[in-house]
């Protein structure tokens, strides 16, 4: 075909696919935004993603009705990508380089979403899990959320070596919830309580002409895997004769089916108050599957560098201005979510903040739009502490000799994991190792990794931090029951 003709006919034939724009642009419109984050459910951990048995119909619902993407990645473990959300930024450069031993503790230089989107109007709310500090200078009250409803730690329950810990006496049933910085007894599965609360506060919000932004992040399905037996039950066939980890995998789906309920009441709740057209609701979870006994042709789970430590979930549905059932596939990150919802916003960033995120929003309007390709860094961290007790004190205790452990770089054909790169664009399972056929791609992207690495090796400010601390929660626990009492949560009621 002749140069012009055949310039012609690429125009017609372009002409003639689907439009996938939405009605209108997101950038400054100002809905409401409602983001929920779940604790250690993977990409497949969803019966819209293929699960054989999981049952999720209002999570499947909304991936019905959102633009998702399908190459959306966390970092390997939780702390981590709660700091990349909140900053925009790599973790390790908030000093978040661990979930445990003060490194989960988000730098207080750290400019937070939060107060972007305070700054610009929102009323900001967090429900669930914080992990990200539990002093009170790094607490989310001191981090530009107005309301605040969570427990301590990294798991409800949880305690370690520093600061870390929750309220004594907590449990996933009836859990005692820290809000607005004080302490009360819940009544109710922690992740009905969390959503409960947090819809409780929408309803308050919804004459108010002041945009909301209600973060919503459960503790489930992180382990322990405790949920009512009946959610549990669901699953016990397919856990017959696993033993131990059949059974955790049957409370672990039995976890997410419940979440999948709340889901569900959110959704209506959000109808019924006639907010489902103003509000942007947005689904993602924080790290790769903990528990899961299905994902096809993936590598690594939970904590890896591989592809299935960090590969998650992301819908968005906001109707008129994000398409229903429209898939994007390229490469995207959590710290990309920063300037997403500052622009859905207007919100201004201050000119301070070096991101390394990239507003999802020309995407999310044409998935087509120019995406230039970039490397993404990925590292386990979780090296151990000179001075830790027991295990966590043991071995390599220097980030520096740990660098080259548990580390990826992605980009969008390739992944480099350790001395071994993967083609995956034609082999998404890292079933090949094909290092020696391309060894300058895999050079190159080493290079670029020793150069992230010494951009980042200065700001992780957590790594010498003192263990011989008092824990706080417990603390001002203690206190409040000593002066006054923990009195029982008043329940919001939902109209």
């Amino acid at each position: 075909m002749p140069g012009k003709f055949k310039i012609i006919f690429l125009f017609l034939v372009a002409s003639l696919l689907p439009t996938v724009t939405g009605a209108e642009s997101l950038e400054g419109s100002r809905p409401n935004i409602v983001l929920v984050m779940t604790d250690d459910q993977g990409y497949y951990d969803l019966g819209c993603h293929g699960h054989p048995y999981l049952k999720t119909p209002n999570l499947d619902r909304l991936y019905a009705q959102s633009t998702r993407f399908t190459d959306f990645h966390a970092s390997p473990t939780c702390a981590p990508t709660r700091a990349a959300m909140m900053s925009g930024r790599a973790p390790f450069k908030n000093g978040v380089t661990h979930t445990i031993l003060e490194r989960d503790r988000m730098t207080l230089d750290t400019t937070t979403i939060a107060q972007v989107l305070k700054a610009a109007g929102y009323t900001t709310g967090i429900f669930g899990k914080w992990h990200l500090g539990d002093e009170d200078a790094y607490q989310p009250h001191n981090r530009g959320f107005d309301e605040t409803f969570i427990h301590g730690a990294g798991g409800i329950g949880q305690s370690y070596a520093g600061t870390q810990s929750d309220a004594p006496g907590t449990s996933y049933f009836n859990p005692i919830i820290k809000h607005n910085n004080h302490f009360v007894q819940t009544e109710g599965y922690c992740t009905d309580v969390f959503f409960q609360q947090a819809l409780g506060w929408i309803q308050a919000k919804k004459e108010a002409e002041q945009p909301f932004f209600a973060y919503v992040t459960t503790n489930a399905p992180h382990g322990p895997y405790h949920v009512d037996k009946r959610y549990s039950d669901m699953y016990q066939e397919h856990a017959e004769g696993k033993g131990k980890k059949g059974s955790n995998t049957a409370a672990f789906y039995g976890m997410i089916t419940n979440i999948d309920e709340n889901i569900g009441v959110l959704m209506q709740k959000l109808d019924d108050w006639k907010l489902s057209d103003n509000t942007l609701l947005i689904f993602m979870t924080d790290n790769g599957s903990a528990a899961g006994d299905y994902a096809p042709n993936t590598n690594g789970k939970k904590g890896s560098p591989h592809e299935g430590g960090s590969h998650v979930p992301l819908f968005m549905r906001l109707p008129g201005k994000t398409q229903p059932g429209v898939d994007v596939d390229v490469l995207t990150r959590h710290f990309d979510m920063f300037p997403t919802l500052a622009g859905i916003a207007g919100a201004g960033i201050p000119a301070d903040i070096d991101l390394d995120g990239r507003s999802l929003l020309p995407l999310i309007e044409n998935p087509r739009s120019n995406w230039p390709d970039r490397n993404l860094f990925f590292h386990v961290g979780r090296w151990n502490k000179k001075g830790a007790p027991g295990r966590w004190g043991e071995g390599n205790t220097d980030p520096d000799q740990a660098k080259y452990i548990g580390f990826a770089v992605r980009n969008e054909k390739w992944r480099l994991v350790g001395d071994e790169l993967f083609d995956i664009a034609k082999d998404p399972g890292e079933t090949t190792d094909v290092i020696s056929q391309h060894p300058e791609v895999g050079s190159g992207m080493r290079k670029a990794f020793d150069g992230w690495w010494d951009e980042v090796r200065p700001l992780m400010v957590n790594e010498d931090a003192t263990l011989d601390t008092s824990k706080p929660f417990h603390d001002q626990f203690n206190k409040q029951q000593s002066e006054g009492g923990i009195p029982n949560w008043d329940p919001p009621v939902l109209n």
